[in-house]
């Protein structure tokens, strides 16, 4: 009787076994025999093997998540073309159709409105609906109009520059001697007309020539721009009020509506905030208002003339506070003086003309 030896069957069709033999599916191993080493194993010839049961699903293609080979990949098949309808390249998203409807309105042009290369806005124009849609030339003519609504802004955007540039200091960002010249006589012809207290207060920078020069012209420079934020600040204390810069170290407030008590102690306010600027020595002001007793005011030379002898009074006395025109009759008397140089008023106002080295309010 032949004897049978012990392992895995290598008949194909003989008995089974009463476990299933060992393989990829089972994950189970043989039980070892007598002799050592792993058992042959009498499986059936070798080949490839067995792969997953074809399946009955549609070929792949991209909206089956599998990648596809565009060289064997049949393509799909193309969706059949929608009827033609125009399009501009500045029409709004297709989600907007809908926002259309619900408004009532069939169909829009929508053209960008730009300015210096940048987006500004768009215009935008509407149809109900029943009306005729809007074609190619439609949207061209709104591109037409876009470019006229843009040039437009940017002429206005340069006449405003050109504006601010011809009544504004540029290195402060006050107001210059011609704003201030125009608000005056504006602000004359109120007076005249309902009584307004109009006050004008004049300052001059102490030792702004030897901070240029021994400092240099840039911390001169500096040294400005922090009275003028300072004179802008005082300014801000009262309503109507224009803060300027008249030109080299001369400053004024032209104040609108307040009385002369209160421009007197904003002026005051400016001298004691000024005196704390360094490397400056502080800051002459004066002030003259129609609210004090200093005559009739019929010209606004006339009040600048007033405002400047108190601000020459002050400096000449270092006053650390502000001198007021009518308050003390010096000043009065300095402003009715004539020159005796017209064409050197200016000169022969501060006290240094070239024939009179006495200054004029040096009389008692």
């Amino acid at each position: 009787m032949p004897s049978r030896t012990p392992g895995p069957s290598s008949v194909t069709g003989a008995e089974p076994q009463p476990c299933p033999e060992p393989g990829p599916e089972s994950g189970t191993s043989p039980e070892p025999g007598p002799e050592p080493g792993p058992e042959p194993r009498t499986s059936p010839e070798p080949g490839p093997e067995p792969g997953p049961e074809p399946r009955t699903s549609p070929e792949p293609g991209p909206e089956s998540g599998q990648a596809l080979d565009p060289r064997t990949s049949p393509r799909p098949e193309a969706p059949s073309p929608a009827p033609h309808r125009y399009r501009h390249p500045s029409a709004p998203p297709d989600g907007r159709v809908d926002a259309l409807r619900r408004r009532g309105r069939g169909c829009c042009v929508v053209a960008p409105i730009v300015l210096h290369g940048r987006a500004w806005g768009e215009l935008y124009v509407a149809r109900p609906l029943g009306a005729p849609v809007f074609g190619r030339d439609d949207a061209d003519f709104a591109s037409v109009i876009a470019s006229v609504v843009a040039s437009g802004i940017a002429q206005t955007e340069r006449l405003e520059e050109v504006r601010r540039l011809a009544f504004t200091d540029p290195l402060t960002g006050l107001a210059n001697r011609r704003a201030v010249d125009m608000r005056l006589d504006e602000a004359l012809e109120r007076h005249r007309a309902d009584g307004s207290v109009v006050s004008l207060v004049v300052c001059d920078l102490n030792g702004l020539k030897q901070v240029n020069d021994t400092c240099g012209h840039a911390v001169g420079d500096r040294l400005l721009e922090r009275f003028g934020s300072v004179l802008s600040l005082c300014g801000a204390m009262l309503p109507d009020t224009l803060a300027a810069r008249l030109g080299g170290d001369e400053f004024c407030l032209l104040s609108i509506g307040p009385a002369a008590d209160d421009v007197v102690r904003v002026a005051g306010e400016l001298c004691v905030r000024a005196a704390e600027l360094e490397p400056g020595e502080g800051v002459a002001c004066g002030v003259a208002s129609t609210g004090d007793p200093i005559g009739q005011i019929r010209t606004a030379r006339r009040l600048f003339r007033l405002a400047d002898a108190a601000q020459y009074r002050a400096k000449a006395d270092r006053s650390p506070r502000p001198v007021v025109a009518g308050r003390d009759g010096t000043v009065l008397r300095l402003a009715d003086a004539p020159p005796r140089h017209p064409e050197r008023e200016r000169r022969a106002f501060r006290g240094v003309s070239d024939d009179d080295a006495q200054e004029p309010w040096s009389e008692p």
